[in-house]
This record gives C-alpha cells, structure tokens and sequence, in this order.
C-alpha cells in the first residue's frame, strides 16, 4: 500500500502521523489531494479527511458550511467515499457519543457592565450542542454518504491503514 498524503495537512500534526507510518512500515508521499487528506493510490474512490477534534469538525460543519459542503458535493459528483477520523479521544468512539459531546465554547463566559451593574452570561450562547451536531453528522451521512470514525491520536495512523485498507481496525 502506498498512501498519498496532502501538502496542506498541519506540519505537526503530520509529524505525529508521520512517525506512526513509519513505525508501521506504510510507505507515503505528499502531493496535494482533490479531496480529503490521505488515500491508497490502489483505490483512489475512498480517501480519509482527518479532524483533530469535535470542535475542529463542528467548526467545519457550523462555522465553514459552505466550504465543507462544497467538498463534500465536489467528492460525490467524483464518485469519492469520505470517511473523516475525528480524533477526539476516549470519550467519543462512535457517531451516537456526540450526541453528548459538550462543546467547550458554551463554557466560555464572559462579564459586562451595564450601567454599574456586573452580569455574567455566556459569551456563545447560540454556540452548537452534543446534540446538534450529532443531527446535523447523521443527515451529512445520508445525504453524501460519507463515514464517521473516531480515534485516539495514538492510533490514528494505525486507523488510517486500516480504513484505506477496508478494514474496521481498532477503534481506540
């Protein structure tokens, strides 16, 4: 297997990657990507888009929706499988662990004086639920046919082998 990873995947977080495929012996090589961030050059209709987290991902989704659907659109009308690999850690190994994600930036408050009187209230109150983006992954799955996985950083280049590969792998 040789696997093409993209230019414009983070320098650090290639690093990381880059160690782990090492390690496993993979053999890669970067050059920019239509779509996603690594593929097998033996089946060039799947390739991986990684995410370093949930907030990273709902950042795309949310925040980025334009762009992001464009991707997706532009993969599909390709014949282009998506599977993202969220790294985000133990405690979300599948789809339906989203749901009770809790984006930290509805932690962020922020206090105001408003006329002599100190309020504190959120800084992002509108900002996206567990809930809502696990709505909004189902629905991008039934509409583009695209996967969700998640992982550990530790294993991810395991994952990404595995996944280019077919395979399920382990899930940690």
């Amino acid at each position: 297997m040789q696997i093409q990873v993209d230019t414009r995947e983070h320098r650090s977080e290639w690093e990381r990657i880059k160690s782990q495929f090492d390690s496993l012996g993979v053999s890669y090589f970067r050059s920019k990507l239509f779509v996603g961030d690594y593929y097998n050059l033996d089946n060039p209709r799947l390739v991986i888009d990684r995410k370093k987290d949930l907030t990273e991902l709902c950042g795309n989704v949310c925040q980025q929706h334009e762009r992001f659907r464009a991707e997706l659109q532009r993969a599909m009308l390709h014949g282009i499988k998506i599977i993202f690999l969220v790294e985000h850690g133990y405690d979300v190994e599948t789809l339906e662990d989203v749901y009770f994600w809790e984006n930290p930036r509805r932690k962020i408050y922020t206090v105001t004086n408003h006329n002599g009187i100190w309020t504190k209230g959120l800084k992002y109150p509108k900002a996206t639920t567990g809930e809502q983006l696990y709505k909004a992954l189902v629905s991008i799955e039934q509409r583009y046919g695209v996967r969700f996985e998640f992982c550990t950083k530790n294993c991810t280049g395991q994952r990404i082998v595995d996944l280019l590969k077919g395979g399920a792998g382990n899930g940690e």
